[in-house]
């Protein structure tokens, strides 16, 4: 089961809607992910991971064992009913956490190994450290820097997660540079180890400076889709909700695969200037010839789309300002447009300019804007 198909079964089960045997199922694959940790290196937002603890802690509390769940056929609807009871208890404590919990939601967050939440402050410059007191880098303001000679002999990761309407940069401990979109997280090792590949897990954007390594390959998963390079700068996409993650090189050269692909005999090659799109629903990679630069204007703060869906543009400026944006003007989901909106416009200036161009007419209310007919 993919993270998308979990998430899906898990909203469907969350209002009610499951049949009997979706249920099973996600019984069964919450109990075996969590035995096998399949889960750990999903590279999750907080909402997502918090949906993730309380599946956990439901199997925990019941004590489901292996042998209850080796044939999901197996599971009887009274383990389901108290399931249903366990967590809307669980829910309420999470709610009644999030409520008084002092760590405000707009917050860039860096989880460590051990489940340590820091936030980091974007105007502060300070040492980061392992559990043990030994050091591991320097973060300066927007940036997170790795320490190179950070000594360890198995992989330790980190995850850093970059809410809406921000941006933040990370060096990594091989000098690889990696600038974070808003809206996205990245699961890391705060130290490649020597004679093995360099791997790290993206959920959202952003793109990469990849130090050259002929020895140690670093490959980039973004969910089913792998991009393996030796030293290159490209910009991935791969947001959850997009049904589309797209990979655009700027120089060098990548490799492109899906998890159940080989990268050598099935692996999709990308020439500098060109963009990849990896279809998640049919597991698909098609190639065309575009301008790179309108792609990473991101990284600058300037906002441009180009041929892109009003759907998918409303997605942009929802990450990039922290908003939320409901269309009521269905028929545009599908159309396609152009804009260059200049760096860091305010959002009332996106809105204007759409609408003074495409006749597209809204209403603000705070951060809730809606899109009229």
């Amino acid at each position: 089961m993919t993270k998308k198909e979990f998430f899906s079964l898990l909203d469907k089960h969350e209002k009610g809607i499951c049949s009997e045997k979706e249920n099973e199922l996600l019984l069964y694959f919450c109990n075996k992910a969590q035995g096998k940790n399949k889960m750990n290196l999903w590279n999750l937002l907080e909402k997502e991971q918090t949906r993730i603890r309380l599946l956990k802690n439901i199997t925990n509390s019941l004590k489901i064992s292996e042998t209850k769940t080796v044939n999901a056929e197996k599971i009887s609807w009274r383990y389901l009913g108290a399931i249903a009871a366990t967590f809307i208890g669980l829910i309420t404590l999470v709610y009644l956490f999030q409520k008084n919990d002092k760590i405000p939601g707009n917050t860039i967050t860096l989880e460590l190994q051990d489940g340590t939440l820091k936030v980091l402050d974007e105007s502060a410059t300070t040492k980061l450290f392992d559990k043990h007191g030994n050091f591991l880098g320097n973060q300066k303001k927007k940036e997170l820097a790795y320490y190179s000679r950070y000594s360890t002999t198995k992989l330790t990761y980190n995850t850093l997660t970059v809410p809406y309407g921000k941006t933040f940069n990370l060096l990594l401990s091989d000098s690889t540079g990696v600038h974070l979109n808003a809206g996205s997280s990245l699961t890391y090792p705060v130290k490649f180890l020597k004679g093995q590949e360099r791997k790290i897990f993206l959920s959202g954007e952003a793109y990469l400076n990849v130090k050259k390594d002929s020895q140690r390959p670093f490959i980039v998963n973004a969910d089913e889709l792998n991009i393996r390079v030796l030293g290159t700068q490209f910009n991935i996409n791969a947001y959850p909700e997009d049904d589309v993650a797209e990979v655009v090189l700027v120089e060098g050269s990548v490799s492109l695969y899906h998890d159940e692909e080989n990268f050598i005999k099935q692996g999709t090659l990308l020439s500098p200037g060109h963009k990849a799109s990896f279809n998640k629903k049919h597991k698909t990679v098609s190639k065309e010839k575009v301008l790179t630069d309108q792609y990473i204007s991101w990284i600058r703060n300037e906002l441009i789309f180009r041929k892109m869906t009003f759907e998918n543009i409303l997605k942009k400026l929802e990450r990039h300002y922290n908003v939320k944006i409901s269309n009521n003007n269905l028929k545009l989901s599908k159309e396609k447009f152009n804009a260059n909106l200049g760096t860091q416009p305010a959002i009332e200036a996106v809105l204007k300019d759409l609408k003074t161009t495409y006749n597209i007419n809204y209403t603000i209310n705070g951060d809730q804007i809606t899109i009229t007919e």
